[in-house]
């Protein structure tokens, strides 16, 4: 568009990668999510993780009542199962049975609590086998962990390494490459000789909107540390060029990960950006900053639901090119966080 609209009318989109926590921390991330997102795939990466459809049936019971609890109906969490090397291809079924949506494929060491993740993806080809065969999608977090491969190679090595094998050997296995960071996932996942309801991708609003200077922009930048990390600006350019294509294999998924404040500014802070607060005006901000806010809805409410053979929601929101003021922080249980942009005035607000 030449001209940006002042307002812009949606089909209620959903978050397809979503942090939530557990205990005293869930309400108050539930409630900034639902604000917005009509469901949202949940990540199992707990402490102890979601590797059963016994704990995911509990998990979304304690979801469920905090919803409850915050008079929130409108609101669907869709469940996922950590995948280990000791998952077996019966939890598979039983999975599926409980409607659990998929596996969660943490490399060993990747990211906030994936002590417990996957050692050798081979020792899990009889579980993939599984989920080929029912339909199953395999959610990656498409980092290696090798200590001398460098963090800002890690995506684009785990690539050649485990995503394109992987795919050779499970050629009808649907996976998600999450929160791609790389010039060379966009490409990959754009390219790829395949359905398109077989790969897709995720994409992030702080990885469309900022690249690694944002981590040292006047001293260490605790609040914009995620994982996998911001990268270089041609990779950010690359990222926002696949968002706003409207290539359906790219879609929406914040990874909203919440920490307490005092979790990030501390000598070893914990990794992840809290979007959940204000995250499609962040995501307008980016489709705004090319010209492509008619791409938005695609990306925001139609993709994501097409590839996890869901139907699209039905109600509609409105953002309006109207200033929004982002709080310094925000509550988090007994303690608070600080929200992506803290501080700062961002120009689309849902109303």
């Amino acid at each position: 568009m030449s001209n940006s609209p002042l307002h812009i009318e949606l089909i209620q989109p959903d978050d397809w990668h979503l942090h939530i926590r557990d205990g005293e921390v869930m309400k108050d991330v539930l409630a900034d999510t639902a604000q917005q997102f009509a469901r949202a795939i949940i990540m199992p990466n707990l402490k102890p993780p979601v590797t059963t459809a016994d704990l995911a049936k509990a998990y979304r019971t304690r979801i469920e009542s905090n919803l409850k609890s915050l008079g929130i109906s409108s609101f669907t969490p869709l469940m996922t199962l950590y995948l280990t090397d000791n998952t077996s291809a019966d939890e598979v079924h039983k999975a599926k049975a409980e409607g659990i949506v998929a596996f969660k494929l943490y490399p060993a060491g990747a990211t906030t609590n994936s002590d417990a993740g996957v050692s050798d993806i081979k020792r899990c080809y009889k579980v993939l086998e599984a989920m080929q065969s029912v339909g199953m999608p395999l959610l990656v977090h498409g980092e290696v962990t090798t200590a001398q491969i460098d963090i800002f190679d890690r995506e684009a090595v785990f690539i050649d390494t485990v995503l394109e094998p992987l795919r050779k050997d499970f050629p009808g296995l649907k996976i998600v490459f999450e929160h791609i960071t790389t010039k060379q996932a966009a490409h990959y996942v754009r390219d790829a000789a395949t359905p398109s309801n077989t790969l897709a991708a995720t994409i992030t609003p702080q990885h469309l909107l900022m690249n690694r200077n944002a981590i040292f922009s006047g001293g260490i930048r605790p609040h914009h540390y995620c994982l996998p990390v911001l990268k270089r600006e041609e990779h950010r350019v690359a990222l926002l060029e696949a968002a706003t294509s409207g290539n359906p294999r790219f879609f929406l998924g914040t990874d909203s990960a919440p920490h307490a404040k005092g979790d990030k500014e501390t000598a070893c802070g914990c990794a992840g950006c809290y979007s959940a607060f204000n995250a499609l005006g962040l995501y307008a901000e980016a489709f705004e900053s090319v010209g492509k806010l008619d791409k938005l809805e695609g990306f925001a409410s139609f993709f994501g639901p097409d590839f996890y053979s869901l139907p699209r929601n039905t109600k509609k929101i409105t953002l309006a090119k109207q200033a929004q003021k982002i709080p310094a922080e925000l509550p988090l249980g007994n303690d608070t966080i600080v929200p992506l942009r803290a501080g700062e005035t961002i120009a689309w607000s849902l109303i």
